[in-house]
């Protein structure tokens, strides 16, 4: 009986150690939120290609602390989102159509496999939530930006990776599809003629329809058919943007007259 009153304070201190873990949960929390402010402000050319700022810089951006601001830099860097350059901070990355575009081969297959394992492994509420964002996506779509377009895609691309299945999967989608994402900001911002997003939504839309009804075949091919759009932006901005809206250390060849 006295020994095992003795362990009484052993147990009291393993309940109070019990803290802990919501302290660092908090601070995982203050990571994600970070990572995806700094990306958003990145697939919406806030933080424009080829910029070049200091930690301080973003912390004040974002509101985030040093921590937490310097952790998703760490991550972006490792996505090829910013470039880290010693004692001069870091830059956004500027955009390489050449390079993003051999980029778009390899979402392309991982895509078609993402899209597969979803279609085969979906469950009665991944269905449920895919077929309700679809009727929103059909609702909004005459009158949707790409930035609020941007914002509703990511939630489509988790839901459709957790459908799917395969953890590791996330870690390796997620660059590509912010990658393309500030690459379609661009080309419904800046190129005459396609500020709407309708052929957007609607390779969308069948991605999603496929996927809840378990069509694996036209899942595959409609994730074929919005590859292809996304590859036929590369040419139009070839021809048409202003090399400084891939990298705004570039100086413009035209300079606009200010307007008083």
């Amino acid at each position: 009986m006295a020994e095992r009153e003795r362990t009484r304070p052993t147990l009291i201190e393993a309940d109070d150690g019990s803290a802990t873990p919501p302290r660092r949960q908090n601070r995982v929390n203050l990571f994600e939120l970070a990572y995806e402010r700094i990306e958003d402000l990145i697939i919406n050319c806030e933080l424009k290609p080829g910029r070049f700022l200091a930690i301080q810089d973003l912390q004040e951006i974002t509101g985030f602390s040093r921590t937490p601001v310097h952790q998703a830099v760490s991550r972006l860097a490792d996505d090829t989102l910013i470039v880290v350059r010693p004692r001069h901070g870091v830059q956004i990355a500027p955009i390489d159509l050449a390079r993003e575009r051999v980029l778009l081969q390899l979402r392309r297959d991982l895509e078609r496999f993402v899209i597969r394992l979803a279609a085969e492994r979906s469950s009665p509420t991944h269905r449920n939530q895919l077929l309700h964002v679809s009727r929103v996506l059909r609702e909004r779509r005459e009158d949707m930006t790409a930035s609020e377009f941007n914002a509703l895609d990511r939630r489509i691309d988790k839901l459709i990776l957790t459908a799917a299945g395969e953890p590791f999967l996330e870690h390796t989608m997620r660059p590509l599809h912010t990658i393309f994402r500030r690459i379609g900001w661009i080309h419904h911002n800046h190129i005459p003629g396609h500020e709407n997003v309708h052929t957007t939504i609607d390779c969308h839309l069948a991605i999603l329809d496929a996927v809840a009804n378990r069509h694996v075949n036209q899942a595959m091919a409609a994730s074929d058919a919005l590859i292809d759009f996304v590859d036929s932006m590369f040419g139009t901005m070839e021809r048409e943007v202003d090399p400084s809206l891939l990298d705004c250390s570039l100086e413009p060849l035209i300079v606009r007259p200010r307007k008083d």
